[in-house]
Protein backbone atom coordinates (compact mmCIF):
# COMPACT_ATOMS: atom_id res chain seq x y z
CA UNK A 1 0.00 0.00 0.00
CA UNK A 2 1.04 3.23 -1.05
CA UNK A 3 0.14 6.25 1.73
CA UNK A 4 -0.03 9.66 1.31
CA UNK A 5 0.49 12.23 4.12
CA UNK A 6 -0.02 16.14 4.78
CA UNK A 7 3.05 17.24 5.72
CA UNK A 8 1.67 20.10 6.97
CA UNK A 9 -0.87 18.30 9.53
CA UNK A 10 0.13 15.06 9.77
CA UNK A 11 -2.66 13.14 8.10
CA UNK A 12 -2.95 10.39 5.98
CA UNK A 13 -4.61 12.62 2.81
CA UNK A 14 -4.88 8.92 0.28
CA UNK A 15 -4.05 5.14 0.04
CA UNK A 16 -3.05 3.47 -3.25
CA UNK A 17 -2.74 -0.19 -4.23
CA UNK A 18 0.65 -1.47 -5.46
CA UNK A 19 0.62 -3.02 -8.47
CA UNK A 20 0.84 -6.72 -9.22
CA UNK A 21 3.58 -8.53 -10.87
CA UNK A 22 0.85 -9.84 -13.11
CA UNK A 23 0.31 -5.86 -13.65
CA UNK A 24 3.97 -4.47 -13.87
CA UNK A 25 4.24 -7.25 -16.88
CA UNK A 26 1.15 -6.11 -18.60
CA UNK A 27 2.21 -2.38 -18.60
CA UNK A 28 6.05 -3.16 -19.19
CA UNK A 29 4.38 -4.93 -22.72
CA UNK A 30 1.97 -2.13 -23.22
CA UNK A 31 4.76 0.43 -23.13
CA UNK A 32 7.34 -1.12 -25.56
CA UNK A 33 4.41 -2.04 -28.18
CA UNK A 34 3.51 1.90 -27.78
CA UNK A 35 7.01 3.08 -27.94
CA UNK A 36 7.77 0.96 -30.92
CA UNK A 37 4.96 2.51 -32.73
CA UNK A 38 5.80 6.03 -31.40
CA UNK A 39 9.33 5.79 -32.80
CA UNK A 40 8.03 5.60 -36.41
CA UNK A 41 6.37 8.31 -35.98
CA UNK A 42 8.16 11.49 -37.95
CA UNK A 43 9.50 14.04 -35.28
CA UNK A 44 7.74 16.81 -36.11
CA UNK A 45 4.53 14.95 -35.27
CA UNK A 46 5.51 13.23 -32.07
CA UNK A 47 6.47 17.06 -30.74
CA UNK A 48 3.38 18.33 -31.71
CA UNK A 49 2.17 16.14 -28.31
CA UNK A 50 4.14 18.58 -25.89
CA UNK A 51 1.84 21.90 -26.64
CA UNK A 52 -1.00 19.45 -25.49
CA UNK A 53 0.98 18.95 -22.49
CA UNK A 54 1.26 22.43 -22.04
CA UNK A 55 -2.36 23.47 -22.48
CA UNK A 56 -3.48 20.52 -19.51
CA UNK A 57 -0.57 21.91 -17.17
CA UNK A 58 -1.39 25.11 -17.89
CA UNK A 59 -5.40 24.85 -18.27
CA UNK A 60 -5.10 22.62 -14.38
CA UNK A 61 -2.21 24.72 -12.95
CA UNK A 62 -4.28 25.72 -10.04
CA UNK A 63 -5.18 22.34 -9.41
CA UNK A 64 -1.92 20.17 -9.39
CA UNK A 65 -0.56 23.16 -6.99
CA UNK A 66 -2.97 22.54 -4.59
CA UNK A 67 -2.11 18.56 -4.62
CA UNK A 68 1.67 19.06 -4.49
CA UNK A 69 1.25 21.93 -1.63
CA UNK A 70 -0.97 19.19 0.09
CA UNK A 71 1.13 16.12 -0.37
CA UNK A 72 4.72 17.46 0.25
CA UNK A 73 4.43 20.95 1.98
CA UNK A 74 5.39 23.48 -1.03
CA UNK A 75 4.15 26.96 -0.68
CA UNK A 76 1.60 26.89 -3.48
CA UNK A 77 2.66 29.97 -5.04
CA UNK A 78 6.05 28.08 -5.46
CA UNK A 79 4.10 25.22 -6.64
CA UNK A 80 1.89 27.18 -9.53
CA UNK A 81 5.37 28.01 -10.10
CA UNK A 82 6.92 24.54 -10.93
CA UNK A 83 3.58 23.78 -13.30
CA UNK A 84 4.03 26.75 -15.34
CA UNK A 85 7.56 25.76 -15.58
CA UNK A 86 6.88 22.22 -16.34
CA UNK A 87 4.97 23.98 -19.56
CA UNK A 88 7.69 26.22 -20.42
CA UNK A 89 9.89 23.09 -20.81
CA UNK A 90 7.33 21.81 -22.98
CA UNK A 91 7.00 24.63 -25.29
CA UNK A 92 10.74 24.51 -25.89
CA UNK A 93 11.28 21.10 -26.70
CA UNK A 94 8.39 21.51 -29.07
CA UNK A 95 10.11 24.26 -30.79
CA UNK A 96 13.34 23.05 -30.49
CA UNK A 97 13.37 19.17 -30.20
CA UNK A 98 13.19 18.50 -33.73
CA UNK A 99 16.26 20.49 -34.74
CA UNK A 100 17.99 19.04 -32.35
CA UNK A 101 17.43 15.40 -33.45
CA UNK A 102 17.92 16.66 -37.04
CA UNK A 103 20.67 14.23 -38.97
CA UNK A 104 24.44 15.57 -38.85
CA UNK A 105 25.70 15.53 -41.90
CA UNK A 106 30.02 14.81 -41.41
CA UNK A 107 31.88 15.25 -44.48
CA UNK A 108 34.25 11.79 -45.16
CA UNK A 109 35.34 9.48 -47.59
CA UNK A 110 31.56 8.06 -48.51
CA UNK A 111 28.97 9.67 -50.66
CA UNK A 112 27.15 10.43 -47.92
CA UNK A 113 27.76 9.85 -43.79
CA UNK A 114 25.66 11.36 -41.41
CA UNK A 115 24.86 11.07 -37.42
CA UNK A 116 21.41 10.34 -36.81
CA UNK A 117 19.49 9.88 -33.55
CA UNK A 118 17.25 6.93 -33.13
CA UNK A 119 15.58 6.59 -29.42
CA UNK A 120 16.35 4.11 -27.06
CA UNK A 121 13.03 2.73 -26.18
CA UNK A 122 11.42 2.45 -23.09
CA UNK A 123 12.83 4.81 -20.11
CA UNK A 124 11.89 4.41 -16.43
CA UNK A 125 12.17 7.51 -14.62
CA UNK A 126 12.60 7.19 -10.38
CA UNK A 127 12.07 10.27 -9.47
CA UNK A 128 11.80 12.29 -5.95
CA UNK A 129 9.18 14.51 -3.92
CA UNK A 130 10.70 17.71 -4.35
CA UNK A 131 9.93 18.82 -7.23
CA UNK A 132 7.37 15.91 -8.24
CA UNK A 133 6.10 17.26 -11.42
CA UNK A 134 8.69 19.59 -12.99
CA UNK A 135 11.82 16.51 -12.35
CA UNK A 136 9.39 14.20 -14.58
CA UNK A 137 8.46 16.70 -16.83
CA UNK A 138 12.48 17.89 -17.99
CA UNK A 139 12.96 14.46 -18.28
CA UNK A 140 9.63 13.19 -20.60
CA UNK A 141 9.59 16.65 -22.70
CA UNK A 142 12.54 16.16 -24.79
CA UNK A 143 12.22 11.98 -24.14
CA UNK A 144 9.00 11.94 -26.30
CA UNK A 145 10.34 14.27 -28.90
CA UNK A 146 12.80 11.60 -29.65
CA UNK A 147 10.69 8.89 -29.73
CA UNK A 148 10.99 6.86 -26.22
CA UNK A 149 8.64 5.96 -23.83
CA UNK A 150 8.50 6.23 -20.56
CA UNK A 151 7.65 4.45 -16.73
CA UNK A 152 7.40 6.47 -13.92
CA UNK A 153 8.42 5.29 -10.85
CA UNK A 154 8.16 8.51 -8.43
CA UNK A 155 9.04 8.68 -5.00
CA UNK A 156 5.90 6.69 -2.69
CA UNK A 157 5.25 10.16 -0.26
CA UNK A 158 3.62 11.82 -4.08
CA UNK A 159 1.68 9.24 -5.14
CA UNK A 160 -1.43 11.42 -6.31
CA UNK A 161 1.11 13.47 -8.15
CA UNK A 162 2.30 10.54 -10.11
CA UNK A 163 -1.39 9.92 -10.91
CA UNK A 164 -2.12 12.96 -11.58
CA UNK A 165 0.97 13.36 -14.21
CA UNK A 166 -0.45 9.85 -15.75
CA UNK A 167 -3.77 11.47 -16.51
CA UNK A 168 -2.07 14.56 -17.67
CA UNK A 169 -0.34 12.57 -20.67
CA UNK A 170 -3.11 10.62 -21.28
CA UNK A 171 -5.48 13.81 -21.60
CA UNK A 172 -2.71 15.27 -23.51
CA UNK A 173 -3.32 13.05 -26.38
CA UNK A 174 -0.21 10.47 -26.02
CA UNK A 175 -0.60 6.73 -27.32
CA UNK A 176 -2.45 4.52 -25.01
CA UNK A 177 0.74 2.70 -22.79
CA UNK A 178 3.40 5.44 -24.17
CA UNK A 179 3.39 6.57 -20.17
CA UNK A 180 2.75 5.19 -17.02
CA UNK A 181 2.64 5.58 -13.30
CA UNK A 182 4.49 2.29 -11.61
CA UNK A 183 2.96 2.30 -7.83
CA UNK A 184 5.73 -0.16 -6.29
CA UNK A 185 8.23 -0.54 -3.31
CA UNK A 186 11.92 0.42 -4.13
CA UNK A 187 12.78 -2.96 -3.45
CA UNK A 188 10.99 -3.60 -7.11
CA UNK A 189 12.91 -1.24 -9.12
CA UNK A 190 16.36 -3.77 -9.27
CA UNK A 191 14.09 -6.37 -11.01
CA UNK A 192 12.49 -3.38 -13.19
CA UNK A 193 16.14 -2.60 -14.07
CA UNK A 194 16.97 -5.91 -14.95
CA UNK A 195 14.22 -6.27 -17.15
CA UNK A 196 14.73 -6.72 -21.06
CA UNK A 197 11.82 -4.09 -21.86
CA UNK A 198 13.73 -0.99 -20.44
CA UNK A 199 16.10 0.01 -22.32
CA UNK A 200 17.63 2.96 -19.72
CA UNK A 201 17.19 4.97 -16.90
CA UNK A 202 17.18 8.49 -14.68
CA UNK A 203 17.08 9.40 -11.86
CA UNK A 204 16.76 12.52 -9.69
CA UNK A 205 17.59 11.38 -6.09
CA UNK A 206 20.28 11.14 -3.25
CA UNK A 207 23.73 10.39 -3.71
CA UNK A 208 23.58 6.61 -1.76
CA UNK A 209 20.77 5.85 -4.28
CA UNK A 210 22.00 7.03 -7.08
CA UNK A 211 25.09 4.69 -6.36
CA UNK A 212 22.64 1.90 -5.57
CA UNK A 213 20.98 2.25 -8.79
CA UNK A 214 23.74 3.01 -10.88
CA UNK A 215 25.18 -0.22 -10.08
CA UNK A 216 21.76 -2.12 -11.20
CA UNK A 217 21.75 -0.41 -14.51
CA UNK A 218 25.28 -0.75 -14.98
CA UNK A 219 25.20 -4.88 -14.07
CA UNK A 220 22.19 -4.88 -17.18
CA UNK A 221 25.00 -2.23 -19.05
CA UNK A 222 21.97 0.11 -19.29
CA UNK A 223 22.52 3.84 -19.86
CA UNK A 224 21.51 5.95 -17.06
CA UNK A 225 21.48 9.78 -16.41
CA UNK A 226 21.97 10.65 -12.07
CA UNK A 227 21.06 14.10 -10.95
CA UNK A 228 22.08 13.58 -7.71
CA UNK A 229 23.43 15.37 -4.64
CA UNK A 230 24.58 18.86 -3.85
CA UNK A 231 26.07 21.30 -1.21
CA UNK A 232 26.12 24.15 -3.06
CA UNK A 233 29.11 27.05 -2.68
CA UNK A 234 27.25 30.29 -2.64
CA UNK A 235 31.19 32.66 -2.83
CA UNK A 236 30.64 36.36 -2.08
CA UNK A 237 33.91 38.55 -2.22
CA UNK A 238 34.54 41.82 -0.70
CA UNK A 239 33.92 43.74 -3.82
CA UNK A 240 30.50 42.00 -4.26
CA UNK A 241 26.83 43.92 -4.21
CA UNK A 242 26.32 42.91 -0.45
CA UNK A 243 22.65 43.58 0.02
CA UNK A 244 21.67 42.34 -3.91
CA UNK A 245 23.91 39.28 -2.51
CA UNK A 246 22.02 38.89 0.79
CA UNK A 247 18.73 39.38 -0.70
CA UNK A 248 19.06 36.52 -3.59
CA UNK A 249 20.46 34.27 -0.64
CA UNK A 250 17.10 33.86 0.77
CA UNK A 251 15.76 32.90 -1.98
CA UNK A 252 18.86 30.80 -3.55
CA UNK A 253 18.61 28.64 0.11
CA UNK A 254 14.94 28.55 1.31
CA UNK A 255 12.90 28.07 -1.96
CA UNK A 256 11.24 25.05 -1.34
CA UNK A 257 11.92 25.13 2.07
CA UNK A 258 15.63 24.76 1.37
CA UNK A 259 14.68 21.02 0.08
CA UNK A 260 16.09 20.82 -3.70
CA UNK A 261 19.73 19.60 -4.65
CA UNK A 262 20.69 22.75 -6.26
CA UNK A 263 19.69 24.96 -3.26
CA UNK A 264 22.83 26.93 -2.04
CA UNK A 265 23.93 25.43 1.38
CA UNK A 266 27.61 27.29 2.10
CA UNK A 267 27.46 30.59 2.14
CA UNK A 268 31.50 31.25 1.75
CA UNK A 269 31.80 34.71 2.38
CA UNK A 270 35.33 36.87 2.76
CA UNK A 271 35.90 38.03 6.46
CA UNK A 272 36.27 41.44 5.27
CA UNK A 273 32.38 41.68 4.66
CA UNK A 274 31.26 38.80 6.66
CA UNK A 275 29.11 40.59 9.15
CA UNK A 276 27.78 43.13 6.85
CA UNK A 277 26.42 40.24 4.57
CA UNK A 278 25.57 38.02 7.46
CA UNK A 279 23.20 41.05 8.88
CA UNK A 280 21.66 41.97 5.66
CA UNK A 281 21.40 37.67 5.76
CA UNK A 282 19.13 37.79 8.75
CA UNK A 283 16.98 40.71 8.58
CA UNK A 284 16.05 38.97 5.01
CA UNK A 285 15.64 35.24 6.47
CA UNK A 286 13.41 37.36 9.95
CA UNK A 287 11.02 38.43 6.96
CA UNK A 288 9.99 34.99 6.02
CA UNK A 289 6.68 33.78 6.90
CA UNK A 290 6.16 30.51 7.75
CA UNK A 291 2.73 28.99 7.62
CA UNK A 292 0.21 26.79 5.76
CA UNK A 293 1.70 25.78 2.10
CA UNK A 294 -2.06 26.40 1.36
CA UNK A 295 -1.52 29.87 1.71
CA UNK A 296 -0.25 32.77 -1.23
CA UNK A 297 1.98 34.17 1.45
CA UNK A 298 3.38 31.46 2.84
CA UNK A 299 7.63 31.88 2.14
CA UNK A 300 8.50 28.06 4.41
CA UNK A 301 6.07 25.42 4.73
CA UNK A 302 6.55 22.01 6.17
CA UNK A 303 9.13 20.06 5.46
CA UNK A 304 8.16 16.99 3.61
CA UNK A 305 8.61 14.09 5.75
CA UNK A 306 9.09 13.61 9.85
CA UNK A 307 12.33 11.83 9.14
CA UNK A 308 13.70 14.63 6.72
CA UNK A 309 12.88 17.18 9.95
CA UNK A 310 14.69 14.82 12.31
CA UNK A 311 18.19 14.33 10.29
CA UNK A 312 18.17 18.00 9.57
CA UNK A 313 17.94 19.33 13.27
CA UNK A 314 20.67 16.41 14.12
CA UNK A 315 22.71 18.09 11.38
CA UNK A 316 22.31 21.32 12.83
CA UNK A 317 22.77 20.18 16.80
CA UNK A 318 26.58 18.24 15.64
CA UNK A 319 27.16 21.28 13.84
CA UNK A 320 26.73 23.20 16.93
CA UNK A 321 28.46 21.08 19.28
CA UNK A 322 31.71 21.46 16.67
CA UNK A 323 31.82 25.16 16.87
CA UNK A 324 29.21 26.85 14.87
CA UNK A 325 26.83 29.65 16.21
CA UNK A 326 22.86 30.04 15.62
CA UNK A 327 22.11 32.96 14.12
CA UNK A 328 18.50 32.56 13.29
CA UNK A 329 16.08 29.65 13.63
CA UNK A 330 17.71 26.17 15.14
CA UNK A 331 14.28 24.79 16.11
CA UNK A 332 10.80 22.56 15.24
CA UNK A 333 7.93 24.72 14.83
CA UNK A 334 5.03 23.53 17.06
CA UNK A 335 2.36 21.91 15.41
CA UNK A 336 1.51 18.45 14.12
CA UNK A 337 3.72 18.60 11.07
CA UNK A 338 7.08 18.67 10.29
CA UNK A 339 7.71 22.45 9.86
CA UNK A 340 11.25 23.95 10.84
CA UNK A 341 12.80 27.67 11.17
CA UNK A 342 14.88 28.87 8.88
CA UNK A 343 18.38 28.64 10.51
CA UNK A 344 21.46 30.16 9.97
CA UNK A 345 24.50 29.13 11.09
CA UNK A 346 27.50 31.06 11.41
CA UNK A 347 31.15 30.34 11.95
CA UNK A 348 30.76 26.82 10.38
CA UNK A 349 34.07 24.85 9.33
CA UNK A 350 35.35 21.86 7.35
CA UNK A 351 34.78 18.90 9.22
CA UNK A 352 31.11 20.05 10.69
CA UNK A 353 28.02 18.42 9.59
CA UNK A 354 27.01 21.60 7.97
CA UNK A 355 29.82 21.97 5.82
CA UNK A 356 30.63 18.18 5.14
CA UNK A 357 26.87 17.10 4.19
CA UNK A 358 23.80 17.80 2.18
CA UNK A 359 21.64 20.00 4.13
CA UNK A 360 18.03 19.33 2.53
CA UNK A 361 16.00 21.82 4.13
CA UNK A 362 15.96 25.46 5.77
CA UNK A 363 19.48 25.80 7.13
CA UNK A 364 22.01 28.31 6.02
CA UNK A 365 25.92 27.58 6.98
CA UNK A 366 28.00 30.82 6.50
CA UNK A 367 32.15 30.09 6.38
CA UNK A 368 34.05 32.44 6.55
CA UNK A 369 37.48 32.95 3.85
CA UNK A 370 40.83 35.28 3.98
CA UNK A 371 40.34 35.71 0.29
CA UNK A 372 39.25 34.50 -3.05
CA UNK A 373 41.74 31.62 -3.39
CA UNK A 374 40.67 30.24 0.08
CA UNK A 375 36.55 30.63 -1.16
CA UNK A 376 37.22 28.84 -4.12
CA UNK A 377 39.15 25.78 -2.10
CA UNK A 378 36.45 26.09 0.32
CA UNK A 379 33.83 25.65 -2.59
CA UNK A 380 35.82 22.83 -3.74
CA UNK A 381 36.34 21.20 -0.94
CA UNK A 382 33.21 18.66 -1.10
CA UNK A 383 32.09 15.40 -2.08
CA UNK A 384 29.42 17.38 -4.84
CA UNK A 385 29.55 19.39 -8.01
CA UNK A 386 26.22 20.65 -9.03
CA UNK A 387 26.00 24.15 -8.91
CA UNK A 388 27.62 27.28 -7.31
CA UNK A 389 27.07 30.72 -7.42
CA UNK A 390 30.18 33.57 -7.59
CA UNK A 391 28.92 37.51 -6.51
CA UNK A 392 31.67 39.80 -7.30
CA UNK A 393 31.62 43.15 -9.78
CA UNK A 394 34.52 41.79 -11.40
CA UNK A 395 33.23 39.79 -13.42
CA UNK A 396 36.33 39.10 -15.93
CA UNK A 397 38.25 37.81 -12.69
CA UNK A 398 34.94 35.80 -11.85
CA UNK A 399 34.50 33.90 -15.44
CA UNK A 400 38.60 32.76 -14.27
CA UNK A 401 37.26 31.82 -11.05
CA UNK A 402 33.77 30.09 -12.74
CA UNK A 403 36.86 27.38 -14.48
CA UNK A 404 38.20 26.48 -11.28
CA UNK A 405 35.22 25.32 -9.26
CA UNK A 406 34.30 21.98 -9.69
CA UNK A 407 30.82 22.19 -10.61
CA UNK A 408 28.14 21.36 -13.64
CA UNK A 409 26.94 25.05 -13.35
CA UNK A 410 28.26 28.38 -12.06
CA UNK A 411 26.54 31.49 -11.96
CA UNK A 412 28.17 34.89 -11.66
CA UNK A 413 26.08 37.39 -9.59
CA UNK A 414 22.70 35.30 -9.79
CA UNK A 415 21.25 31.87 -8.21
CA UNK A 416 21.72 28.37 -9.72
CA UNK A 417 18.63 27.94 -10.99
CA UNK A 418 17.42 25.03 -14.31
CA UNK A 419 16.23 26.45 -17.52
CA UNK A 420 15.23 24.89 -20.34
CA UNK A 421 17.79 26.24 -22.71
CA UNK A 422 20.86 25.12 -21.20
CA UNK A 423 22.02 21.73 -20.11
CA UNK A 424 21.91 21.04 -16.49
CA UNK A 425 23.39 18.48 -14.22
CA UNK A 426 26.75 17.29 -12.02
CA UNK A 427 29.98 15.89 -11.58
CA UNK A 428 31.66 14.25 -8.78
CA UNK A 429 29.04 12.36 -6.37
CA UNK A 430 26.27 15.05 -7.80
CA UNK A 431 25.60 12.38 -10.85
CA UNK A 432 26.49 12.34 -14.30
CA UNK A 433 25.02 12.93 -18.11
CA UNK A 434 23.00 16.42 -18.47
CA UNK A 435 19.29 17.31 -18.53
CA UNK A 436 17.71 20.02 -20.78
CA UNK A 437 18.95 22.05 -23.56
CA UNK A 438 20.50 20.05 -26.84
CA UNK A 439 22.55 17.91 -24.64
CA UNK A 440 19.75 16.60 -22.47
CA UNK A 441 17.65 15.26 -25.49
CA UNK A 442 20.63 13.23 -26.73
CA UNK A 443 21.15 11.47 -23.78
CA UNK A 444 18.31 8.89 -24.31
CA UNK A 445 19.21 8.58 -28.72
CA UNK A 446 21.14 5.96 -30.22
CA UNK A 447 23.52 8.47 -31.75
CA UNK A 448 24.08 6.43 -35.06
CA UNK A 449 26.93 6.30 -38.06
CA UNK A 450 25.38 6.14 -41.32
CA UNK A 451 27.93 5.83 -44.16
CA UNK A 452 26.71 5.37 -47.61
CA UNK A 453 29.24 4.50 -50.51
CA UNK A 454 28.75 5.43 -54.36
CA UNK A 455 26.16 3.13 -56.11
CA UNK A 456 27.29 0.60 -58.14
Amino acid sequence: MIVSINPYTAKEIARFDEHTPAQIDAILNDAVKAQRQWRRTPIEERAKLLPSIARVLRAGKVKYARVIAEEMGKPIAEAEAEVEKCALNCDFYAEHGPKFLADEIVPSSATDSRLVFDPLGVVLAIMPWNYPFWQYFRFAAPAFVAGNGSLLKHANNVPQCAKIIENIVIEAGAPKGLHHSLFIQSSKVAELIADDRIAAVTLTGSTEVGAIVAAQAGKALKKQVLELGGSDPFIVLADADIETAATTAVKARFINVGQSCVNAKRFIVEESIADKFVKAFCENVAKLKIGDPMAHDTNIGPMARADLRKTLHDQVERSVQAGAKVRAGGKFVDGPGFTYEPTILDHVTPGMAAFNEETFGPVAAIIRVKSAEDAIAHANDTEFGLGAAIWTRDVAKAAIYARQIDAGAVFINGMVASDPRLPFGGIKRSGYGRELGLYGIREFVNMKTVWTGPAK
